[in-house]
């Protein structure tokens, strides 16, 4: 059974917080697999941070991940059947949900607070803003729908959009396209 993970900071009052605020929230999308998806949006949250902004990350996974560490105290938890488990710890603290299924991100986004902006890796079917990553040995089609992309990133010339096309190394101009439309 999948599991929903959320780890977040704590309030600076000593209290948790719910977040159900309108953080915009981008994808970075690609076609295919290994294209360079994680480094550039690594990159990009670097660049965001070094700007001066609290950036929030989301990863989808398809294959199946664990946070808990067999035979700590929540892993043990969970192991005798309880449906969610809470770590709290003095600076931050992880919500474990076991799901029936994988979560939609429009469920999770409202979990994350305390940032300016979300960055999601993959999520390519959300109707969010995204970012598409093209990578010339993976194929050079585009695969988001037109009224979703807001730019490609790519190591291909003279691709076909109406979008910006910036260089897969720009991680300056994305971070200048995201501030200017999200962020000022």
């Amino acid at each position: 059974m999948p599991f929903l993970y959320a780890i977040c900071a704590a309030s600076g009052s000593g209290g948790m917080e719910v977040f159900m605020n309108d953080i915009p929230a981008v994808c970075i999308v690609s076609g295919q697999s290994d294209t360079g998806k994680t480094t550039f949006m690594e990159k990009l949250i670097q660049e965001l941070v070094q700007r001066g902004y609290e950036v929030g990350a989301v990863k989808s996974d398809t294959h199946g991940f664990d946070i808990d560490i067999p035979g700590k105290d929540s892993w043990r938890f969970a192991q005798a059947g309880a449906k969610s488990t809470t770590i709290i710890g003095p600076d931050k603290y992880a919500v474990i949900q076991r799901t029936e299924q994988k979560q939609e991100i429009e469920d999770v986004i409202p979990l994350i607070g305390g940032v300016d902006i979300i960055l999601v890796e993959g999520y390519k079917a959300s109707t969010r803003p995204r970012i598409e990553v093209i990578r010339k040995e993976k194929g050079t089609k585009i695969i988001s729908p037109s009224e979703y992309l807001i730019a490609i990133v790519s190591d291909v010339e003279g691709l076909n959009t109406a979008v910006p096309v910036l260089d897969i190394n720009d991680f300056q101009g994305v971070a200048d396209i995201l501030v200017k439309k999200y962020l000022e």
